[in-house]
């Protein structure tokens, strides 16, 4: 890699990192809001118990907080993924309210048909009708939202 194409690298990766922050931020705050709405203040246990099994559902404040920094990391993560992606897909840049609501599905269905059943707590359904519309209508507006809107505004 020649100097040139270094340089251009790190702003590439500089451009990026805000709006990752950013969309990040937002969307891991409001998710976090609505499931203490919703379930409680015990989500950060749930959210941990993904990782450390059923035993941590009865956790303590450090298992507490390490479910709230989990909840940041998939949020980070997932923002990563859709900036990423907006490099080289322009579309998700230029129609950010479609592609972030069509983002936050995709989140609900990685979330729901990947990541939970293969999680230490092996959730997976049968899912309420309701249960499976909140979730999405969650996901679409304050996950995928948020995160379009950033990559689109911040990331350049």
């Amino acid at each position: 890699m020649n100097v040139i194409s270094t340089a251009a690298f790190v702003r590439r990766k500089q451009r990026l990192l805000l709006p990752i922050v950013a969309g990040g931020s937002v969307a891991g705050a409001l998710d976090l809001t609505s499931a203490f709405i919703t379930f409680g203040w015990n989500v950060p246990c749930a959210i941990a118990g993904g990782l450390l099994g059923p035993s941590a559902l009865h956790g303590g404040p450090s298992i507490w907080l390490l479910g709230v920094l989990l909840q940041f990391f998939i949020a980070y993560s997932a923002a990563a993924v859709y900036c990423l992606s907006s490099l080289k897909l322009t579309f998700l840049k230029e129609h950010f309210i479609v592609c972030g609501l069509f983002y936050g599905i995709a989140v609900f269905l990685v979330m729901n048909l990947i990541v939970l059943p293969l999680c230490a707590l092996h959730a997976a359904g049968p899912y309420q009708l309701r249960a499976l519309i909140q979730g999405l209508l969650v996901h679409m507006f304050i996950i995928g939202l948020p995160i379009s809107f950033s990559a689109s505004r911040l990331s350049e």
